[in-house]
């Protein structure tokens, strides 16, 4: 049996909440002794959370492992834990080998400097020698597309610019074990797409490869073993694809979305967007997760909450089955639609006539952003949308599963 290059024992990771520990002056220690003495006042009880708790799991060479979870799960603090950024409050964690980490595209980048300068000071920040970047600085440059922009400072840059440019550095470290968490979604389609060969590259050359992301088509694509993490401990480890749909079982739950905030669907929270998703309600009167005839018509309502003014903003919908994998996307410029809205709140009215999918049930992935090569402004994620059902004309979908689309009207003719 291969033996293990990482070896996780009954790890546990807590942080202090509540009270603020900062490093503090003597003076200002002082200070605030004395206003609490001054209104009598208790100290308020430091409160602790788990983040993680006794996980225990091991990985062999070669293999590519996915972590999934909703926000708060601790897919992230497993991953800093794993690189050393942060130390465990129990447990412990064997490593044998060298460990890259892909845990935020950019890292080492200044603005002031040039595309050329960051790539040297990136690569050092992420542990690669001189002479290693001057090896494949070529390379580098040439997967990020940006050849005719290096000896500009990158604070020109175009986002997805910046964002080719780092992630390409960090994809060409050269490592036994490799630790990437969400850093897929960058740059356009196209270049995610160009992403995901190069992770599925270096999983074919032998290293180990532990991939956090909320995209559940890249996790099953890319890996054969999955982690599904839930309140910081261990809910399923198995075969990708059986964890994945116990993953979007869980996330539609017994009485739909509306038990959960949507919040708890969000990627990732951004102060600085002009527009939030503060609700999503499908059905022909918006009643929550409903269930649908194949072929009838589906209604969707996006609730927006617009903080600036908002221009030629697109709408992006990717529908997913209990797999997670991606049958179709409805883009809304595609349909001579863009959103334009002042300050407040909105709601979006989708309706789809005919919904042409197999029975099961279906989550929906919502995007708003200012163009594809952009860093969304909102993305909600694995959201449950629909139970599609078969009724008598699809008699032979009743019992067994014939695929993903239903084709509800077809010409059938013999000729002599």
């Amino acid at each position: 049996m291969t033996e293990p290059v990482i070896r996780v024992h009954d790890l546990a990771k807590r942080y202090r909440l509540g009270e603020r520990v900062p490093y503090k002056s003597l003076r200002e220690s002082l200070s605030n002794g004395l206003r609490r003495v001054m209104r009598r006042a208790r100290p308020r009880q430091a409160e602790w959370v788990w983040a993680l708790q006794n996980l225990a799991f091991d990985v062999v060479r070669g293999e590519v492992v996915g972590i999934i979870g909703r926000n708060g799960a601790g897919k992230t603090t497993l991953l800093k834990i794993l690189s050393r950024i942060t130390e465990p409050t129990e447990g412990r964690v064997e490593l044998r080998g060298r460990v890259g980490c892909l845990l935020e595209v950019g890292t080492g980048f200044h603005p002031e400097l040039t595309g050329r300068e960051n790539v040297f000071l990136s690569g050092a920040v992420l542990g690669m020698t001189k002479a290693e970047i001057r090896q494949r600085f070529d390379e580098i440059v040439s997967f990020a597309e940006v050849e005719d922009f290096l000896d500009t400072p990158v604070k020109r840059y175009s986002s997805g610019m910046y964002l080719r440019l780092a992630f390409s550095v960090a994809a060409h470290l050269d490592t036994d074990i490799l630790l990437v968490d969400e850093i897929l979604a960058v740059g356009d389609a196209a270049f995610q797409k160009k992403c995901l060969g190069k992770m599925d590259a270096v999983s074919r050359g032998g290293r180990t490869i532990l991939f956090v992301s909320h995209d559940m088509g890249a996790v099953a694509s890319l890996t054969k073993r999955t982690l599904y993490l839930e309140n910081g401990t261990i809910a399923v480890d198995g075969p990708s694809q059986v964890v994945i749909g116990r993953y979007l079982a869980d996330s539609l739950g017994n009485g739909g979305p509306a038990e959960k905030p949507i919040s708890y669907y969000r990627r990732e929270e951004n102060r600085d967007t002009p527009v939030r998703v503060s609700s999503i309600r499908a059905g022909s009167q918006g009643e929550g997760t409903p269930t649908v005839f194949a072929g009838d018509q589906l209604v969707m309502y996006i609730g927006l909450e617009v903080f600036g003014r908002l221009s030629g903003a697109n709408v992006t919908l990717g529908i997913k089955n209990i797999q997670g994998q991606r049958v179709t996307t409805i883009f809304s410029p595609d349909h001579g639609f863009t959103l334009n809205l002042s300050p407040g709140r909105h709601q979006l009215r989708i309706s789809i006539e005919d919904l042409a999918l197999a029975p099961g049930e279906y989550f929906v992935d919502v995007g708003v952003n200012q163009s594809t090569r952009t860093k969304a402004f909102d993305v909600i994620l694995d959201y449950p949308l629909v139970r599609v059902v078969a009724d008598q004309r699809l008699v032979h979908w009743l019992n067994r599963p014939w695929g993903v689309v239903c084709v509800l009207s077809a010409r059938w003719e013999v000729s002599p």
